[in-house]
């Protein structure tokens, strides 16, 4: 069955319990399908758009005010979007910011990601959160024409993220050096020049801003694709190893991942250290369980403690798996905390510095309470050598 809505809506939101909201589409027309989820940072919508954690979903973003700054290549965290689509309140106005380079809008077209405005995001986000993240059809069709009943039964039909790899997706093809710093008034981004540790860093879906973060802690940092065995991590003599974030099921992307990380733990004392995926990765290594969340954590504005220190820290987050803090094994304690909901936002291995945390340190977009995590791992790797 063919619909036209009287109003000529030029796009469709279709979720796989049959609800549909109309809008007003922008970016690239055709079809998607993904899961959704909701994001409550009030900038950054193109860090977001663009972090690899976000493929396989489409975001909804709670603030209204979305395109307002234009984008520009200093701020995408990999080359183009990730995220499977965008879903707006208001359809986006003309940039107006010094740093922009081009519209939202135009960028999303040449990208070929689709948006929707004109969404009762309010509405949305409460569904989401009572329902759990569903699985949904986004589609774009300037005439205004939307087969309803295909656009549902696509959305029933997707799999979901349960079980799905997508780390392979998006991690580089072959190992690369980074050495570009964080950016800084009024330099913008400078070079590391004079680093004093070697760390691999495996990439599940790494953000750019976390490989400055780690340059910008004396890093030298190789990047090496997600698939990369013990053998060939230790290959480059590192000083420490990271674990990035990424995508997808931690579980399936663990059926190799894991096994690397196991080997590392097992014939090595290095530091290691892991980000959002990495930290669950480190989870499964060290013998805990993962599990889904009802509708994850997407925000700039997320209250974490750390247990040893009390402190309360405003966190930048998004997953949409946890590690359960109840399947821990001995030896592993439990080092973080969302104050949201109490699940475990960090784990380090007694005695040893090894360490991970479920929050974004390098923020981008969000607060940088978090980045004394990248001078801890660079502490670490200074001891081992001076021990």
């Amino acid at each position: 069955m063919v619909v036209t809505a009287p109003s000529k809506p030029t796009a469709c939101l279709a979720l796989a319990d049959g609800t549909v909201f109309f809008g007003t589409g922008f970016g690239a027309t055709g079809e998607t399908v993904a899961e959704l989820c909701f994001n409550t940072a009030l900038t950054g919508y193109q860090e977001i758009m663009t972090d690899p954690s976000y493929a396989g979903q489409i975001v909804t973003f709670t603030f209204p005010h979305i395109g307002n700054v234009g984008v520009n290549p200093e701020d995408d965290e990999t080359s183009d979007p990730v995220a499977a689509g965008m879903v707006v309140k208001w359809d986006p106005t003309l940039s107006s910011n010094w740093r922009a380079t081009e519209e939202l809008k135009s960028w999303l077209t040449r990208t070929g990601r689709i948006a929707i405005g004109g969404i009762d995001t309010r509405r949305l986000t409460r569904a989401i959160r009572q329902q759990g993240a569903p699985h949904v059809a986004l589609a774009h069709n300037p005439d205004g024409e939307f087969d309803i009943e295909a656009l549902v039964a696509k959305a029933r039909a997707w799999p979901g993220l349960e079980g799905m790899d997508l780390a392979k997706d998006v991690t580089c093809a072959q190992s690369y050096r980074w050495d570009e710093m964080r950016w800084a008034w009024p330099e913008g981004y400078n070079r590391q020049e004079a680093p004093a540790h070697k760390v691999v860093a495996l990439d599940f879906g790494a953000k750019r801003n976390i490989l400055r973060c780690l340059a910008s802690a004396g890093c030298d940092v190789t990047v090496l694709p997600a698939t990369a065995t013990a053998e060939e991590v230790m290959a480059h003599n590192p000083d420490g190893v990271f674990l990035s974030n990424g995508p997808g099921d931690p579980a399936a992307t663990g059926e190799y991942a894991v096994p690397m990380i196991k080997t590392i733990l097992e014939t090595t004392d290095l530091p290691m250290f892991g980000i959002c995926l990495g930290h669950q990765m480190l989870a499964l290594a060290l013998g805990a369980k993962t599990i889904k969340m009802n509708h994850g954590h997407h925000g700039a504005n997320h209250p974490v403690k750390e247990h040893d220190s009390g402190k309360v820290e405003i966190t930048s987050m998004n997953h949409g798996f946890a590690v359960d803090a109840q399947s821990l094994p001995e030896g592993v304690e439990e080092t973080h905390i969302s104050l949201f909901d109490g699940s475990n936002c960090g784990i380090r291995i007694a005695e040893r510095p090894v360490f991970s945390v479920q929050q974004h340190p390098e923020a981008s977009p969000g607060p940088q309470d978090s980045y004394y995590l990248f001078e801890r791992f660079a502490e670490a790797m200074a001891q081992r050598k001076a021990s």
